[in-house]
């Protein structure tokens, strides 16, 4: 068995591309329901990435197939089977924030204050959408 540091090397490319596809499945998950799903090229090549998992402790054999048995999701969150990037929950309330200063709490004569507030709430919400952007095209967890 390998350490945490170590199994979390394996998490990269199509081997990652597995995990998450069996950690969005409620039920097991057969070699060739990975095969297909994923498009590889065969069975085997399916098999050697769950081998690969199953032996950094991600993922474990049980009757009918392949369940996740460990969870790891540094920048994720996971509701049933859909992964939400943790960044997404502050891209929400910072442009929330934001239109509800713009619409409003827009004051009758426009202040330096509404101004700044207007340009750092601006700010984070776009630092906010570039991140979450940037953690769901990311190739790791």
């Amino acid at each position: 068995m390998r350490v945490l540091g170590e199994s979390k090397d394996v998490l990269k490319g199509l081997t990652l591309k597995v995990y998450r596809f069996i950690l969005k499945n409620d039920k097991p998950v057969g070699i060739r329901e990975v095969q297909r799903a994923l498009r590889l090229s065969s069975p085997t090549l399916a098999l050697y990435h769950m081998n690969k998992l199953e032996e950094a402790g991600f993922i474990k054999k049980e009757l009918g197939g392949y369940v996740a048995d460990r969870i790891v999701l540094e920048n994720f969150v996971r509701l049933r089977k859909i992964l939400i990037p943790r960044q997404f929950f502050y891209t929400v309330f910072f442009v929330t924030s934001f239109v509800f200063l713009a619409v409003f709490l827009r004051p009758p004569v426009l202040t330096r204050d509404y101004i700044f507030s207007l340009g750092a709430l601006s700010v984070a919400a776009g630092t906010s959408v570039y991140e979450t952007i940037k953690t769901l095209s990311e190739k790791a967890l």
